[in-house]
This record gives structure tokens, C-alpha cells and sequence, in this order.
């Protein structure tokens, strides 16, 4: 036999045997590749007389036409297995239900949802949004805000506190997103039009009350702010956050260290059936705190009081929540419960916008 015809028999012996691709390719590299046992013998055509040339060379071709063949058949039968296999594998079963996207099927929570309602409404008024640090010392948190040492008004607040450091002085969790405001006026050069939404940490638990919850800060400083333009501004939020075309407010005198006036707002509703509505009805439910900031606040932020004047308010991001979307207990906000975040929770891709609905 000869050397042609043994390496034939060789090579389609090796290509038979293949099991897969990837062993069908290495027998296709050693045999046609640029060192391959055929591609060194057409290599060896040319140091041949022209009578060996004209008796091996057809030999040759021929032997790497049948392998080239060979290897292309075998090639394709091992696809067609290789799909057999798999859809033998990968059946589906036609009669389940389809699956939701994962865009379908996430929910947003109810508070991310909120303060970005918050957000669109005041950015539409010209606001910007600002953010502090949860951990606090002393000084922002109540010195600076006029709650002076040992001021009753300091025992409104069930403060969590650190324990001390080296120089004896002890930082706490902040018990409002109020330091931002002085934080502000340390850095900012009035005009300032900011809102303040983030956590804030009190001792308190129950159904209306979260050791950690959500609330909302609005600071506004200038030269010429009042009580009318305040009354604007919120009665304008709690239209638009309510999504009703108008609303009744009174405000009522009360006690914040760090305003003077300082008011609480309540807003006209109707509670005479199983849920509350808004603009509407002769009942009254208090909403938000608020007032004219006090000359010491301003004076601790840098800025002179008799240039520079300013309101404020503050509400819980929480409560307004379940308000306006009838979630009974606060408590559930916090329990990470897949069935409650599916009843409650928005669709992630339904932004809040003014123009097109706030609530999708």
C-alpha cells in the first residue's frame, strides 16, 4: 500500500471517530492546516522530477479533495446531533403561563415613588434638592437650629446617640433633615430655594411612628420673603401632590425653636367614607409644620438677619404616603414583604411628571 493511500486510510479512520466539533477541527488542523500531514506533501511537489510531479500531484489533490469532503460531511452530521441533543434537553412546555419581564415584574417602593413626585413638583417651582449627612453632631442638629443647652424643646426629640469619642463629645442620628438647612447657608449665598428629603431617626414605634422614617425640609432664604409667599408654595404642593384641582388650608399657631411665627397646616378633606379625599368635605387633617426661620438660626447659617429673611417647612414623607395611597401601618414600609410591595409598589418605568400624572 502506498504512503498516499495508508495516510488516507489514516486520516478517514480519525475523522469517522470524531465525537464533536471541537475533535473534527483537530483532525482537520493536522491534516490540512499549514504544517498538516497533506499540506507538507503538496509542499514536497516541488523539489520532484516533472515525471513524479505529473503521477503525484493528481494523487494528492485527489486525497485532499475526499479528506476535505470527508471531514465537511462528518462535520455536519455531528451539528445535526448536537441540535437532536439539545432540543431533547431544552423542551418547553407551550401550556405554561408566559413569564412577566423583570421590568413587569419589579415593583418601585412606595417612598421611592413619593420623593420623586416631591422632587418633580418643587424642581417645577425652581427648587433644588439637597442632601445631608444621617450621622450629626450636637451643634447642627440642635445647637445651630435654636435648641440651646438643656432646652426643654430638645426632650421633643428622642435622639439615638453615640457613644462618646476622645474629646468627650457625642454625635447622634439626626433627628430632622433640618441641619441641611444650616449646612446650606454655610456654603450658599442667598437667593436659596432647596427641599431636603431623606431618613431621619427618633425612639418611636408604632402604627403612624418609625424609629427610622422618611421626611421632607423646604427652606427658602431671600431678601423679601413672607408668610403669602410660603402659603403659595404650599398650598401649590398640596394641589398638585394630591392631584386635586383645589384645596382649603388654616394655618394654626404653634411652638418650632427654630421659627418665629411658627404654624401648623391643615388641609381641607372628607372622611365620611372608607377612605380620605382631599379638596373636598368640611373636615380638617393636619398635614405639615412650618414658619418664618428664626433670627438666631440665620445668624448660626452666616447670614444677617436684618438683610436676610427666609420660611420653612417640614411634613413626613411616610405619612403623605399613606395618605394619599391608603396604606394603614406604617410598619409594613419596613418589612420587606414581596406581597405587600406587589399590592402597593409602581411600575419602575412610570416616571412622575407634572405633565403626564404624577401617580401613572
Amino acid at each position: 500500500m502506498s504512503d498516499i493511500a495508508e495516510l488516507e486510510q489514516t486520516l478517514l479512520a480519525e475523522i469517522a471517530g470524531a465525537q464533536d466539533e471541537q475533535a473534527i477541527e483537530a483532525v482537520r488542523v493536522a491534516a490540512l492546516g499549514k504544517k498538516g500531514s497533506i499540506s507538507e506533501k503538496l509542499k514536497s511537489l516541488g523539489a520532484m522530477s516533472p515525471e513524479e510531479r505529473q503521477s503525484q500531484g493528481p494523487a494528492i489533490n485527489g486525497l485532499k479533495t475526499r479528506v476535505t469532503e470527508a471531514l465537511t460531511a462528518r462535520k455536519a452530521e455531528l451539528r445535526d446531533t448536537a441540535i437532536a441533543a439539545r432540543l431533547e434537553t431544552e423542551k418547553v412546555d407551550v401550556t405554561l403561563p408566559v413569564r412577566a419581564s423583570p421590568a413587569e415584574r419589579g415593583r418601585i417602593h412606595p417612598i421611592s415613588q413619593v420623593v420623586d413626585e416631591i422632587t418633580a413638583i418643587f424642581a417645577d417651582m425652581g427648587f433644588a434638592i439637597a442632601e445631608g449627612p444621617d450621622i450629626e453632631t450636637d451643634y447642627y442638629n440642635f445647637t445651630a437650629l435654636n435648641f440651646p443647652e438643656g432646652h426643654p424643646a430638645r426632650e421633643m426629640h428622642d435622639t439615638f446617640f453615640f457613644n462618646p469619642d476622645e474629646k468627650g463629645e457625642r454625635k447622634l442620628l439626626r433627628t430632622h433633615t433640618s441641619p441641611v438647612q444650616i449646612r446650606t447657608m454655610e456654603t450658599q449665598k442667598p437667593p436659596i430655594r432647596i427641599v431636603i428629603p431623606g431618613k431621619t431617626y427618633r425612639m418611636d414605634s408604632d402604627a403612624t411612628h418609625s424609629p427610622m422614617f422618611h421626611q421632607l425640609e423646604g427652606l427658602v432664604i431671600d431678601k423679601t420673603a413672607n408668610v403669602a409667599n410660603m402659603k403659595w408654595v404650599l398650598e401649590e404642593f398640596c394641589k398638585a401632590f394630591f392631584e386635586v384641582p383645589s384645596l382649603k388650608m388654616r394655618f394654626r399657631p404653634s411652638f418650632f425653636p427654630f421659627t418665629e411665627p411658627s404654624m401648623e397646616v391643615d388641609i381641607q378633606c372628607d372622611r365620611s367614607g372608607s377612605e380620605v379625599k382631599f379638596g373636598e368635605g368640611n373636615d380638617w387633617m393636619e398635614i405639615l409644620g412650618c414658619g418664618m426661620v428664626h433670627p438666631n438660626v440665620l445668624r448660626h447659617g452666616g447670614l444677617d438677619p436684618d438683610e436676610y429673611q427666609g420660611f420653612a417647612w417640614g411634613m413626613g414623607i411616610d405619612r403623605i404616603a399613606m395618605l394619599k395611597y391608603g396604606m394603614p401601618d406604617l410598619r409594613a414600609f419596613f418589612d420587606a414583604d414581596i406581597r405587600w410591595l406587589s399590592h402597593y409598589g409602581f411600575r419602575p418605568l412610570d416616571m412622575p411628571t407634572l405633565f403626564g400624572g404624577l401617580s401613572g
